[in-house]
């Protein structure tokens, strides 16, 4: 069998994957626990990483000993500063890699998928950079009804392209979007934004120290394992 025959699409996550706007997340961070009194820290960036704006917000005002602060009103200013920053110029930094990975696939004639927790206004510049046209599907946060970590998202992005969920790859570089790609059936690869201590995603997951490193002998050999090898494994 083909790696093309094998492989479906390629599902990628945004933040901290494709681009590198975890940065700017940061600053809005950082200005959102100073408004509030309080100090953000790199335990809680961690805890954060990879989810939705729903669980991520209220995890990230307990972390700050701000439990009562109005969770809506901190999304809504994280959102919108975040926007603010993707704005200017030369914010939105591809990571190394991206662009090479999505035109081997593209040459492979293999479709791909955007999938995000961050919401259409804030996918839609790096879209604009990045190119929209590089993806068949796009999936924002505020487009489904349960984000990352849980798996509707990459499951959302399967159904409209139109393949099943175990003959797709998902990248990602945390642990609660490795989660969501397990759980929806895909073959996992991370490549880690922040340090990952060892667990059961990280063990059920491909992990990466780069996009460089994904080849489509990999992802062949992730989709369309050997007779008796599992799907998904560890490079470690």
């Amino acid at each position: 069998m083909s790696v093309d025959d094998a492989v479906a699409a390629v599902l990628f996550d945004m933040d901290g994957l494709l681009v590198d706007t975890e940065p700017l997340w940061t600053v809005a961070e950082h200005e959102l626990a100073e408004r509030l009194g309080a100090r953000f820290t790199p335990e809680i960036k961690a805890a954060m990483i990879g989810h939705g704006v729903d669980t991520a917000l209220p995890l990230m005002l307990s972390m700050l000993g701000v439990p009562d602060a109005d969770p809506h009103a901190a999304a809504r200013f994280l959102i919108e500063r975040t926007a603010e920053l993707l704005g200017e110029p030369d914010r939105i930094v591809p990571m190394p890699g991206s662009i090479a990975l999505l035109d081997t696939l593209a040459g492979a004639g293999i479709p791909t998928a955007l999938v995000s927790s961050s919401f259409r206004v804030l996918m839609d510049p790096v879209l604009a950079v990045i190119g929209l046209d590089r993806f068949a599907v796009t999936v924002a946060g505020d487009e489904v009804s349960l984000r990352k970590p849980h798996p509707e998202p990459y499951l959302r992005a399967a159904g409209l392209l139109g393949v099943a969920a175990h003959r797709c790859v998902v990248l990602e570089d945390s642990e609660a979007g490795a989660r969501a790609g397990i759980d929806a059936g895909c073959a996992t690869v991370l490549v880690p934004s922040f340090p990952l201590a060892p667990s059961a995603v990280t063990a059920r997951s491909t992990v990466l120290s780069s996009l460089h490193e994904v080849t489509m002998g990999l992802l062949g050999g992730l989709v369309a394992p050997p007779a008796g090898k599992s799907r998904l494994f560890t490079d470690k």
